[in-house]
């Protein structure tokens, strides 16, 4: 693994709380990753409605780091952003030089990720969705495009974020997403 990369990518992967952000950036990344997870304390457990995520001890309390080597020339940042609404003011630096966002969901609570779609929506970041299973009620593709109001154009995608593969599957679709569009934009 070369330490040096001419070309340097960013992706951001964002969600609501408890989504698994973390999880995805642990699964995926060649290095350790870099995690800012505290424990969760009882007065953070009810600013943060931890109630709604079970079995939640801990929380991100400002971003996650890895790394992919794509090639000799280029690698890959992922930086998961906290979901909370209270670090939400992290996100504008967060998202500064991203070549485009994952937004995770989780189908017990979709509307966790209204956020960060108007967010993205807002900075006109490019983006997929990528449906985290946590072995919930199944939901149809066009249900889920239709609690989240998504555009026929937004890749939706199922995952695990504790598989490797899985979690690098979310990624190809990114770049696929990323590269289709400068095509289009050429054209």
């Amino acid at each position: 693994m070369r330490r040096d990369a001419e070309n340097a990518l960013k992706i951001v992967v964002v969600g609501g709380f408890g989504v698994g952000k973390t999880t995805m950036v642990r699964s995926v990344s060649e290095i350790r990753p870099l995690h800012t997870e505290e424990v969760m304390s009882r007065v953070g457990r009810s600013v943060d409605d931890a109630h709604r995520v079970s079995g939640k001890g801990s929380t991100t309390v400002a971003f996650d780091f890895g790394r992919i080597t794509i090639d000799g020339r280029s690698v890959l940042y992922l930086f998961g952003a906290p979901g909370q609404e209270r670090f939400w003011f992290l996100w504008e630096r967060l998202l500064s030089g991203t070549i485009g966002a994952v937004v995770l969901v989780d189908t017990r609570r979709m509307t966790d990720a209204w956020y960060a779609l108007d967010r993205l929506e807002h900075h006109g970041m490019p983006y997929i969705v990528a449906v985290n299973d946590f072995g919930g009620p199944l939901h149809s593709d066009e249900h889920i495009r239709q609690a989240l109001a998504l555009r026929p154009d937004i890749p939706l995608v199922e995952f695990d974020a504790r598989d490797h593969s899985s979690s690098k599957f979310v990624l190809i679709a990114l770049v696929e997403h990323l590269h289709e569009l400068a095509v289009h934009q050429k054209s």
